[in-house]
């Protein structure tokens, strides 16, 4: 059934939220878990700055990419199961893009993922990783939303 499990994360509580219903379809179906984090360098605008401040900036980007990572694997880890963490780095391109690549080279059997459930304008103007991906592969998606005290 589920026994390849991605799961796009970017350290935020909802990006969290996948990630706990990915670890109790792991552990209900003894799936394996791949855990992924993209460190997009296009953000930083090396015409504003000098390299060596984009420089910084990027290997700032870089640490903190792998410390979200490293805490999630630390996390699937503590609760009984191997997973495997990647770090991508990109230089432009919505990070759909590269889910929609690992789910595919890996194979991905599921994608669990969270979402903030934009509506409207905001969706309009933020766009939307989640439908992009729903989109753009063939495996089930399952988005989860970050309640939260939100209700």
């Amino acid at each position: 059934m589920y026994r390849q499990i991605l799961v796009p994360i970017d350290g935020s509580a909802t990006s969290n939220a996948g990630l706990t219903e990915a670890i109790k379809i792991a552990k209900a179906l003894g799936g394996k878990i791949r855990i992924v984090h993209i460190v997009n360098e296009m953000i930083v605008d090396y015409a504003f700055g000098s390299g060596l401040y984009a420089n910084t900036v990027i290997d700032s980007m870089r640490a903190d990419g792998q410390k979200i990572l490293s805490e999630a694997e630390a996390r699937v880890r503590g609760e009984g199961l191997e997973p495997e963490g990647v770090l991508i780095e990109s230089i432009g391109g919505g990070a759909a893009n590269f889910v929609i690549e690992q789910a595919k080279e890996w194979p991905a059997d599921l994608i669990v993922m969270g979402t903030h459930g934009r509506r409207g304008v905001r969706r309009l103007a933020l766009g939307s990783d989640a439908e992009l991906v729903v989109r753009g592969v063939t495996a089930p998606v399952l988005l989860v939303h970050d309640r939260g005290g939100k209700g």
